[in-house]
């Protein structure tokens, strides 16, 4: 019996995206984002979420990604405070298309050399799709979300 990892799977333009399950509190439809000012550009702004103000990333301008236009799926997934030091913390996404579990084989590391700049935020490439037919494969970026939010420093010192 093969081992198997729960990832949720999300999309940020036309690419898959996935990030462990065990670092997304929840997942919260789109809402209006107070902006801060002098803000860093991928600092959305914040949201009144149930009381607790959440500091919002958008993902796609951290990562450098082009700006796509499909904006009516958005939604917000909600990190688990210990991945910012204890601040609350949400990353706009395209759209979040569901939890998969992944078995080893599926998954594929990088090595470094051309990838090695990106490859400290890319955990693996996970593969899925039918039978043995690699081009009929779906191709998922596994992201670590955790070191792509540690490394921005601006949540190291929190209270």
């Amino acid at each position: 019996m093969a081992a198997s990892i729960d990832v949720v799977e999300f999309q940020l333009g036309k690419e898959h995206y996935a990030l462990d399950i065990q670092i997304a509190r929840e997942i919260v439809e789109m809402m209006p984002i107070t902006p801060l000012p002098r803000a860093p550009e991928y600092l959305a702004g914040i949201i009144n979420l149930r009381g607790e103000i959440t500091n919002i990333i958008d993902l796609r301008d951290l990562l450098g990604l082009p700006e796509s236009g499909e904006a009516e799926n958005r939604k917000i997934v909600v990190l688990m405070p210990d991945v910012a030091s204890g601040s609350n913390v949400g990353i706009i996404v395209d759209d979040v298309h569901s939890v998969i579990s992944i078995r080893n084989e599926q998954i594929e590391r990088i090595n470094d050399g051309i990838t090695s700049s990106i490859s400290n935020y890319v955990k693996a490439i996970i593969k899925i799709g039918d039978g043995e037919d690699e081009r009929t494969k779906t191709l998922i970026i596994w992201l670590d979300v955790q070191k792509v939010i540690s490394d921005l420093g601006c949540y190291q010192n929190a209270p």
